[in-house]
């Protein structure tokens, strides 16, 4: 027989195994006739049922649970998802280059997740990301058309205030959607590690891979050459995300760089956008807040 990889009921994949193994655990009701399973050389999935050598298995195997009494494996979100709707918000950063390259992610995002069988979640973010990239791509190339019929100059400089407001609200929006990316990546982590929150002292290294771009990381209001404009509450490092208050902070603003975590010592002491502090919770939001609210928050899980 040949060996096996098998997608399990928990979404996670087990093996290579042999198929003697995987036959002996049909017997002990460990996979049923609707686990996916390819031959470790092969790339396409099919269930245990349409695999001929499992046929006499599967015939003396004992029924499977039934759907209200097995458990549901949670969907691992596209990463490509989260890429596409960061891409897209960077779009209006970069006129529009980074927005073509969310609107083609955020499509094939779409398209994998639909054809994951469940496997895969983030459908709504892939969508945002398709949205928010075609609303900045359709800006640049109206910029362009009017720079090439000589009406750029008047333009300019009839909406050369409102452009500088509106290019303050898109920083003040990007460092609040930034933190909403961190808190995601970290409940992403969280899901794959037990769900346990990543160790204070390292965890840019550990959501990095999740984040998908550096630039989430950088804060858009700081002029900083520091790869992080962001900190962590050091007294969620390593917590179980079950015992930890929703209204705690998790993130906030900070110049104290790569890996830095710690609590309220560590936030800057002037605000970067307009006038408030931008601030993630446990929950996965983000506030912004005056100086006078900071004393509301809360630190301790």
């Amino acid at each position: 027989m040949a060996n096996y990889i098998i997608f399990g009921d928990d979404g996670k994949e087990y093996g290579p195994v042999s198929g003697e193994q995987l036959c002996q655990w049909i017997a002990d009701g460990r996979v049923h006739a609707g686990t996916q399973a390819r031959d470790e050389s092969a790339a396409e999935w099919t269930p245990l049922a349409g695999i001929l050598e499992f046929h006499a298995a599967l015939m003396s195997a004992p029924p499977p649970l039934s759907p209200a009494a097995a458990p549901a494996a949670r969907p691992r979100t596209s990463r490509m998802a989260i890429t596409s709707l960061v891409l897209g918000i960077l779009g209006i950063l970069t006129c529009g280059i980074t927005a073509l390259a969310g609107l083609v992610f955020g499509i094939v995002a779409m398209v994998k997740v639909k054809n994951s069988g469940g496997r895969l979640g983030g459908k709504g973010i892939a969508l945002a990301g398709i949205i928010v990239s075609g609303i900045f791509l359709l800006m640049f190339i109206l910029s362009m058309i009017l720079l090439f019929t000589g009406m750029t100059q008047s333009f300019a400089g009839m909406t050369q205030p409102a452009l500088a407001s509106d290019k303050q609200k898109a920083q003040d929006i990007n460092c609040v959607n930034n933190t909403k990316q961190l808190a995601l990546a970290v409940k992403i982590y969280s899901g794959d590690n037990g769900g346990k929150y990543p160790p204070a002292a390292t965890w840019c290294d550990a959501i990095k891979g999740t984040v998908g771009d550096d630039k989430v990381f950088k804060c858009p209001g700081t002029e900083s050459s520091s790869r992080c404009g962001y900190a962590y509450n050091a007294k969620l490092g390593g917590m179980e995300e079950s015992k930890i208050d929703p209204g705690t902070v998790m993130f906030f603003e900070s110049d104290a760089g790569w890996n830095a975590s710690g609590g309220p010592e560590l936030m800057i002491t002037k605000p970067r956008h307009s006038g408030v502090f931008v601030v993630g919770l446990a929950d996965g939001s983000a506030m912004q807040l005056r100086e006078s609210q900071l004393s509301t928050l809360r630190w301790n899980p």
